[in-house]
C-alpha cells in the first residue's frame, strides 16, 4: 500500500506574513449608526453619501442572510472591525514616501516591480485606505482618470460618481451589498474618454493586514464610447485564527463599441469570508471580458454579472477556482441578454482536493427582445481525491425561440494511467499531478496577464505539494 504524504497546511509564506498593527487607528467592532457616521466623517463624505450609508445600514438590518449557499455561521458582524487605517494614512504618489512597513509589504508582493515593468498605473490599498497611487504621465495626457474613489468624489467627478455609485449593485440587491453601501472604504475610480485606448494595464492591489477586520473597497470604472481598458485586480491577506471579511463591490460601465478586460486573482487566506459583488453593464457593440482566479478564502460567494444592454453587446468569462482543505468556494457567473444579437461565452475550470468543495453556478437569462442572441457555457471540474466535492448548478431562463444556447459540463478525476506515464518519463508523482492540474487550468490561465499566470501556476504547485500520494 502506498504511503500517504500529507501536510496540515500549505506553505503560503509569500502571503501569510503580517505586520504588527499596534499603531493602527481602528473603530470599535460591530455595526451601528454611530460607527457608520464615524466612517463617513473619516472619509469627509459629501452629505448625499452620508445619507446613502445610513440608509444602506437600515436595509442591511432588514434583510436576511442568504441560506442557499455555503454556511457563513462563523462570521459574526458584532466582532468585525469595519474600519482600520495606518496611523499615518496620507496617500502617497511617490513610492519612497510610503511608510516603510507598508512599503515592505507591497515589495514582498511584487507591486513596485510590476509597476515598473508593465503597468500604466497602480493603486495599493492597505486595510481600509489607499496608501499609494500613481499613474504614468502619458496615460494622464490621454485624459484618462485613475484615482482613489474618495478623492474623485470630493473633486470634479463627484457628480459622475453620484450618478453611477451603486446603481448597478443597489443596496437592496442582497444583505452584503447593503453592508457594503454602509461601510465601504477605499477602492478605485477610472474614467476612459471616448475612443481612447489604454495600451498597458492599470492595476489595483488590496491587502488586508488586520486580524478580525473587513475590507470593503469600491471599484467604479466607466469606459466611454469606442475606448479600451485592461484593469487588473489582485488581493491577499495573511492567515489568522479569527474570521476576516471581504465584501467589496465592482461596478463596470462599458460604453458603445468599447471594450473592458477585467482580470482578478483573489488569493485571500483561509480564514476569509469572501462575499464580493461584481457587475458590468455593456452598451451597443461593447464587450466585457472577465478573467477570474479564486484560490483563497474559507468561504466564497462570487458571481460576476454581465448585463448585455445594447444590440451586439458581448461577454466572455474565463474562470479558475481551486478549493483545498477547509474551503467551500461557491463561484460562477451571471449573464443577462437584454438586447438583440448579443453573445456570451463562459469557460471555467474548478479543482478541489483534501475535502475542498467547489461549486459552479451559472445563470443565463435571454430576454424576449434578445432575438438572435447566442450563449455557450462550458464548465469542467477536477477532483483530486475521493473526499472532495464538485457541483455544477446551471440555470437558464430563455424567453425567445430565436436564439442559440449551449451548455456542457464535465466532472472527473486525475487518471492513474496518465500519472504512471509521466512517472515513467522520469517525473515524481507530485510533479506529475501538478503538471496535469496546471494543464487542466491552462485554458483559463493563459488568459491571465503574464505575472498572474505565473502566480497561478505557483499557487497550484503550492497547493499540490505534499497533499496527494
Amino acid at each position: 500500500m502506498k504511503e500517504k504524504t500529507y501536510v496540515d497546511d500549505i506553505d503560503r509564506s509569500l502571503y501569510d506574513f503580517r505586520n504588527e498593527d499596534k499603531d493602527a487607528y481602528k473603530l470599535e467592532e460591530g455595526l451601528t449608526p454611530e460607527i457608520v457616521s464615524k466612517i463617513s466623517e473619516e472619509k469627509k463624505d459629501p452629505e448625499w453619501m452620508k445619507e446613502f450609508r445610513l440608509k444602506s445600514l437600515e436595509i442591511y438590518n432588514e434583510m436576511e442572510i442568504p441560506d442557499w449557499g455555503p454556511s457563513i455561521d462563523g462570521l459574526d458582524m458584532d466582532h468585525i472591525l469595519t474600519y482600520v487605517r495606518p496611523k499615518d494614512n496620507k496617500m502617497q504618489n511617490k513610492w519612497e514616501d510610503v511608510p516603510e512597513e507598508i512599503k515592505d509589504t507591497f515589495t514582498k508582493l511584487g507591486i513596485p516591480q510590476a509597476e515598473h515593468k508593465s503597468l500604466a498605473g497602480v493603486g495599493a490599498q492597505y486595510d481600509s485606505e489607499l496608501v499609494y497611487h500613481n499613474v504614468k504621465d502619458e496615460v494622464v495626457a490621454q485624459g484618462v482618470v485613475y484615482s482613489d474613489l474618495e478623492s474623485a468624489m470630493q473633486g470634479e467627478y463627484g457628480e459622475m460618481i453620484q450618478k453611477h455609485f451603486m446603481k448597478l449593485v443597489p443596496p437592496k440587491d442582497h444583505k452584503f451589498a447593503a453592508l457594503h453601501g454602509a461601510v465601504w472604504s477605499g477602492g478605485s475610480f477610472v474614467y476612459v474618454p471616448p475612443k481612447v485606448h489604454v495600451e498597458i494595464p492599470l492595476q489595483s492591489y488590496f491587502r488586508l493586514n488586520a486580524a478580525g477586520a473587513g475590507q470593503f473597497e469600491h471599484t467604479l470604472i466607466i469606459v466611454d464610447e469606442g475606448a479600451y481598458l485592461h484593469f487588473i485586480e489582485g488581493c491577499s491577506a495573511p492567515k489568522y485564527n479569527v474570521a476576516n471579511l471581504h465584501a467589496g463591490c465592482v461596478e463596470l460601465y462599458v460604453g458603445k463599441n468599447a471594450t473592458l478586460r477585467y482580470s482578478t486573482i483573489e488569493n485571500w487566506s483561509k480564514n476569509m469570508y469572501n462575499l464580493n459583488t461584481k457587475r458590468a453593464k455593456v452598451e451597443e457593440g461593447g464587450k466585457i471580458e472577465w478573467v477570474s482566479g479564486s484560490f483563497g478564502s474559507h468561504v466564497s460567494y462570487l458571481y460576476p454579472m454581465s448585463i448585455l444592454n445594447g444590440a451586439n453587446a458581448r461577454c466572455e468569462f474565463s474562470g479558475v477556482t481551486f478549493a483545498g482543505k477547509g474551503q467551500n468556494l461557491d463561484t460562477g457567473t451571471k449573464v443577462l441578454h437584454n438586447a438583440p444579437n448579443t453573445s456570451s461565452y463562459i469557460n471555467t475550470r474548478s479543482i478541489s482536493k483534501d475535502g475542498g468543495i467547489s461549486t459552479f453556478r451559472s445563470s443565463v437569462v435571454v430576454a424576449k427582445k434578445a432575438k438572435g442572441s447566442k450563449a455557450a457555457v462550458s464548465c469542467q471540474s477536477l477532483m483530486l481525491d475521493d473526499i472532495s466535492r464538485s457541483d455544477t448548478i446551471p440555470a437558464m431562463d430563455i424567453r425567445t425561440k430565436d436564439c442559440d444556447i449551449g451548455h456542457e459540463a464535465k466532472i472527473g478525476r486525475i487518471s492513474d494511467e496518465t500519472v504512471f506515464y509521466l512517472m515513467s518519463r522520469g517525473m515524481s508523482e507530485e510533479d506529475a499531478r501538478a503538471l496535469i492540474v496546471s494543464g487542466f487550468a491552462d485554458n483559463v490561465g493563459k488568459e491571465l496577464p503574464l505575472e498572474y499566470a505565473v502566480e497561478m501556476n505557483n499557487l497550484i504547485r503550492l497547493e499540490m505539494k505534499g497533499s496527494i500520494g
